[in-house]
C-alpha cells in the first residue's frame, strides 16, 4: 500500500479538514473517487483502520475513527 496526502484541505486557509488523499495498491479496487460530505467531516483515521486490517493487525479503531472506511472494497 502506498498512502499519499496533503496536511492541508485548504493550504490558503490551513484548514485540516477535506484532505485529498489518494491510496494505491493494498489488494484494493481502485479506479475511483470517493468524496465525502464537507460539512460533516468524515474521519480520515477510518482509512487508517481498514488498511491495518488489510495487514492483518486487528484493529477495530484508531484516533478518531468511527469504523472502517465506507465505500473502500477489496478487488474481486
Amino acid at each position: 500500500m502506498v498512502l499519499f496526502g496533503s496536511n492541508f484541505g485548504d493550504a490558503n486557509k490551513h484548514t485540516t479538514y477535506n484532505m485529498p488523499v489518494l491510496l494505491a495498491g493494498g489488494g484494493f479496487k481502485h479506479g475511483q473517487h470517493l468524496a465525502f460530505d464537507k460539512d460533516r467531516n468524515y474521519p480520515l483515521p477510518n482509512l487508517f483502520v481498514s488498511m491495518l486490517q488489510r495487514m492483518d493487525i486487528e484493529a477495530d479503531h484508531f484516533a478518531s475513527s468511527t469504523g472502517m472506511m465506507r465505500g473502500l472494497e477489496l478487488k474481486g
